[in-house]
């Protein structure tokens, strides 16, 4: 069936990131924009990209004026404001319009990742011990070494170098102060839990499903940090870009599979996740898996690792893409009817979720 289709996104320009070399981000979202498009034409939908800048009144008169079926939501906030990022699903919401993706109520959470980490602790979902901590309160500081300090509120690991795991209180200080002046919400330091790193991505509403898992693979010198730095994710001339692969579907054994699975599907359930959603994690010394963040409506850039993943699930690009919209059809055809249907009665997104479910 044709349709109407509205692709969203955050149009690039100046801003804080500049300053920090870190514009990168913020174009990147470009390459899922074109993807994105480009899948709709090839799905014979009518396509539109609708850029947005501020001020927000002005953006929403935009998605206002929409007449379309459904909204592609790859908004990501204001160029330098990622706390403006639900200010579209919010807007979407009270204007009736369907849109793919998490709820705006999950992204304003998602983005504060000191609350995610109490949920996730109270709902007894390992995830390191951390402290929130600003210049004014380093000598508060309880946490064993080495630890990882990272911006409270950013994502695309904005802040994170191979500085940002600190082994003594000079470091730690000194990162603390740099995230602090440097990234609106204070700092987060981190337990630093470095043994194998994982991601998963999981899709669906009703029924989910949890797409092939991809682990990170460093080959980096001895010495240099071993995580997923900005540098691994935007700067090609790096050396943490060429030592940071990805190997997807992860070299695990069923049962290591199916423990990373049902960790990033409690993740996704506890937090309320709609769509799709990507959850990162990293195993201790001791093999315990550890959720380091959730990423609600996560890049989904050919390449990356959603897309990644989808594709190790069979789908091509246009059909993961396909099958985010029907998950926003169905979603908001349940919220109306407020009904269940069995396997036996699945239609659209539900059978398409089905069909990956045995991956």
């Amino acid at each position: 069936m044709r349709r109407r289709v509205a692709v969203v996104y955050n149009e690039p320009y100046a801003s804080r990131y500049d300053d920090a070399c870190e514009q990168k981000a913020v174009e990147g979202v470009m390459e899922a924009v074109t993807a994105v498009h480009q899948a709709l034409i090839e799905l014979k939908n009518d396509a539109v990209l609708v850029p947005l800048i501020p001020p927000f009144e002005e953006a929403r008169q935009k998605l206002a004026a929409l007449m379309v079926d459904v909204v592609f939501n790859l908004f990501e906030g204001f160029c330098g404001e990622p706390q403006t990022e639900a200010l579209v699903p919010d807007a979407l919401t009270e204007l009736g319009l369907t849109f793919t993706g998490c709820q705006a109520d999950v992204l304003r959470l998602a983005l504060d990742k000191a609350k995610v980490k109490v949920i996730l602790k109270s709902s007894g979902i390992p995830t390191p011990d951390f402290q929130l901590l600003n210049p004014e309160t380093l000598n508060t500081f309880l946490l064993g070494y080495p630890c990882i300090v990272k911006p409270r509120s950013e994502d695309a690991s904005h802040g994170i170098s191979d500085k940002s795991v600190v082994r003594d209180f000079t470091s730690l200080k000194r990162q603390v102060i740099l995230v602090s002046e440097a990234y609106s919400g204070g700092a987060l330091i981190e337990e630093f839990v470095g043994g194998r790193e994982f991601n998963a991505t999981v899709i669906g509403n009703a029924q989910h499903v949890v797409l092939p898992v991809s682990e990170i693979v460093y080959t980096l010198p001895p010495g240099i940090p071993k995580l997923l730095t900005f540098a691994a994710k935007w700067e090609n001339d790096s050396i943490y870009y060429d030592n940071t692969k990805v190997h997807c579907p992860a070299e695990v054994t069923p049962e290591v599979r199916q423990y990373i699975a049902d960790t990033a599907l409690a993740t996704f359930r506890l937090i309320g996740c709609s769509g799709y959603a990507r959850v990162d994690m990293r195993m201790d010394e001791a093999g315990k898996l550890n959720v380091i963040e959730l990423n609600p409506n996560p890049d989904i850039s050919p390449g990356t690792g959603a897309a990644r993943q989808a594709e190790a699930a069979g789908m091509s690009y246009a059909q993961f893409v396909d099958l985010i919209i029907k998950l926003a059809l169905e979603k908001k055809k349940h919220d109306r009817q407020n009904t269940h249907l069995d396997r036996r009665g699945q239609t659209g997104a539900d059978a398409d979720t089905a069909a990956y479910a045995r991956i």
